[in-house]
């Protein structure tokens, strides 16, 4: 609203301030307003790219705001959906400390990975190890993000990838998210090597997940074990979770099993088979998403339900609101207490 008849003002102001030879500067809300004015046009990413450049490399003396950059210039990028000007960008080696962040690479590597850059989402890997942000050469996310990589490329050199970061990050005493053991699975799974899969599972310290359920009956029935392979179709048939998500399985993971069974010699696991897939059938337990779907799908924020108080904590409040009422700084007050929502 406020750049809404000056925009092209603006911009051309800027253009001038970014010329070789000008004395002007690049401030702090200049940058800020030109990242938010953005258009996806290469005349405003390049006058962006100059305005970073410039505003980088003038006296950090004359900078006194702790205004962080980086994550919101990868959000620009990332809306805009340029991976190639935002890897760019990231890997000038001028502005080597200005995407310090770890929320920046995370961006980033969302970004490459969502246009299928595999190989530059883990060469911005290399990058986050070798910086060691916040004391930590492994963060979680940045973990998955380069697992998913690997899990999309599956070819031989992206399986030696994904054992090679495994062992470095369970060596550093890092703990992987399931997300990025499910990846990690799923590639073993299709590198022939279910064995693997079985041994990365097995961290999870949940097997319930639906992605690890389905991973896990795919890597058996690649081992030719049927036989083991049945208890885990078997278990969310027997467990009774009223109100939740419904346990699935995928239809290609059942096939997968299927044909472990008719390699089976073992009468006694074909009719156990036929058993457990007409009761899953009947109960609506397979579905025609892929296990691939499954495992790329979005992960969504959950809000938690907020839980009622207990007897202590509704006999504190109140005396809270008694010594208010008596102070005059009740909820009708002009001094109510600040909660966490209102410090956010």
């Amino acid at each position: 609203m406020q750049f809404r008849e000056m925009a092209d003002r603006f911009r051309q102001k800027m253009k001038d301030f970014v010329q070789p030879n000008s004395a002007n500067m690049v401030f702090t809300e200049d940058l800020k307003h030109m990242i938010h004015l953005a258009n996806n046009n290469e005349e405003d990413l390049d006058l962006i790219e100059q305005m970073i450049l410039k505003f980088n490399k003038q006296s950090r003396d004359l900078r006194f705001g702790s205004f962080i950059f980086g994550p919101v210039v990868m959000r620009m990028y990332h809306h805009l959906n340029r991976p190639k000007e935002a890897l760019k960008i990231f890997m000038n080696p001028d502005l080597d400390q200005f995407f310090n962040q770890i929320i920046s690479f995370q961006i980033l590597m969302d970004l490459l990975l969502r246009n299928e850059m595999y190989d530059e989402v883990l060469q911005v890997m290399e990058v986050v190890k070798d910086k060691q942000l916040q004391g930590s050469r492994y963060p979680r996310n940045i973990v998955v993000l380069a697992m998913a990589a690997v899990y999309k490329q599956n070819t031989p050199e992206s399986f030696e990838y994904m054992k090679k970061l495994w062992r470095e990050v369970k060596d550093a005493g890092h703990e992987p998210m399931r997300r990025a053991i499910t990846f990690a699975a799923a590639l073993a799974i299709n590198q022939k090597s279910p064995h693997v899969a079985v041994e990365l599972l097995s961290e999870v310290p949940r097997q319930n997940y639906v992605t690890v359920r389905n991973l896990k009956a795919a890597a058996l029935a690649d081992l030719d074990r049927a036989d083991d392979a049945l208890p885990v179709l078997r278990s969310v048939i027997e467990v009774d979770t009223p109100g939740e998500v419904k346990n699935t399985f995928c239809a290609d993971v059942i096939a997968k099993v299927k044909e472990a069974v008719d390699r089976s010699d073992k009468k006694e696991v074909h009719q156990e088979f036929q058993r457990i897939l007409e009761q899953l059938t009947q109960l609506g337990y397979i579905t025609d998403a892929s296990l691939d779907s499954q495992l790329y799908s979005e992960i969504e924020k959950v809000t938690l339900p907020s839980r009622p108080r207990t007897q202590d904590q509704r006999i504190l409040a109140a005396k809270f609101e008694r010594q208010d009422r008596g102070s005059g700084r009740g909820y009708q007050g002009q001094r109510q207490r600040i909660g966490l929502a209102d410090m956010e």
